[in-house]
């Protein structure tokens, strides 16, 4: 009987540790992985207040923007 509460206690004493480091051994190396990823600068510092226009549509592109089309307006009582 003894034994079997010791063993008990050891399973309780050494069971979260033991998760708690398998789960840092499986997924908490990748999460570390991905912020340092996300850490580094990426893209030139631009001074500021440069601007940089990637794309410009061309104007004749677009249909005429005079206005829209008349819907006639009914009240609805």
């Amino acid at each position: 009987m003894f034994k079997f509460i010791f063993l008990i206690l050891l399973l309780l004493v050494f069971v979260a540790p033991l998760r708690r480091f398998l789960f840092w051994l499986i997924v908490g190396r990748q999460i570390v992985k991905e912020q340092k990823k996300y850490q580094q600068p990426t893209a030139p510092m631009r001074p500021e207040g440069e601007i940089k226009v990637d794309y410009m549509p061309n104007r004749n592109d677009r249909p005429n923007e005079t206005g829209g089309q008349y819907v006639d307006y009914e009240e609805v009582k």
